[in-house]
C-alpha cells in the first residue's frame, strides 16, 4: 500500500523508499526511512500529506508519497 492511500489517525511502517538513490537520500535525512513507525495526522486530497514520525511533524508531497511502500499496523 502507497503512503498516498492511508487515512488520518492511521498507524503504519515503511516497508520499502523505492529504488531512485536520490530520493532515499532525500527522504532519509529527513527522519524517514525503512522500519520506521509514523502516524498519518492528514491526508487531504491535493494537499501535503502530513505525517508524525521521530517526534517531529512532517509535510510531504503527494509524489514522494507515492514512492514510498507502508503496511497498517495493528
Amino acid at each position: 500500500m502507497k503512503l498516498s492511500e492511508l487515512k488520518a489517525e492511521t498507524s503504519a511502517r515503511v516497508k520499502s523508499l523505492g529504488n531512485d538513490q536520490h530520493f532515499v537520500n532525500r527522504i532519509t535525512s529527513i527522519g524517514m526511512s525503512e522500519g520506521v513507525d509514523f502516524e498519518v495526522v492528514k491526508n487531504d486530497r491535493k494537499m501535503p500529506v502530513l505525517i508524525y514520525v521521530r517526534e517531529t511533524l512532517l509535510a510531504l508531497n503527494r509524489n514522494d508519497c507515492e514512492k514510498i511502500e507502508v503496511e497498517v499496523k495493528a
